[in-house]
């Protein structure tokens, strides 16, 4: 005859293996929405960074205004933009940079691109184009006051 406490102890066991594999169940399917929720954010993440990426692959530097004057903004650097796209005075003075042994100061790089240095009122708007070429990520300026190209 079977033993009333061994059956009482298995139909204990085999209610709380259900009751497991309920909960087990009810977690594989979280788990698995959780995915799916995953595998379409991604796709979306995909299809948005190469939106962003074309957008800004076809967009050149736009004209700003500044004192009723059409204006050439300088965009930042980044992958992707190249220096083609900043305005040609802007590429001069990068050559200029470039070209020099080293570091250099506003004042030599006046003297490259053929600005009259000796008049403070010429030489500071190109010291001002330097910087802007610093703040934008085209040149580094050194703790002296010297500019060179970023490596």
């Amino acid at each position: 005859m079977l033993d009333p406490e061994l059956l009482e102890r298995i139909t204990a066991r085999r209610a709380e293996l259900d009751d497991l594999e309920a909960q087990l169940a009810k977690q594989l399917a979280e788990v698995r929405t959780e995915r799916d929720e995953l595998a379409v954010a991604e796709r979306v993440l995909e299809r948005m960074t190469g939106q962003i990426a074309e957008e800004r692959a076809s967009t050149g530097p736009t004209p700003g205004q500044v004192g009723g004057r059409a204006v050439m903004l300088i965009p930042h650097r980044e992958p992707g933009v190249e220096e083609d796209s900043l305005p040609w005075d802007y590429q001069r003075i990068i050559a200029a940079v470039r070209q020099a042994a080293g570091p250099v100061m506003a004042r030599e790089v006046g003297e490259i691109v053929g600005v009259d240095i000796s008049v403070k009122a010429k030489l500071e708007p190109l010291r001002s184009k330097l910087v802007r070429l610093v703040d934008r990520g085209w040149l580094r300026k050194l703790p002296d006051g010297r500019f060179t190209t970023r490596l």
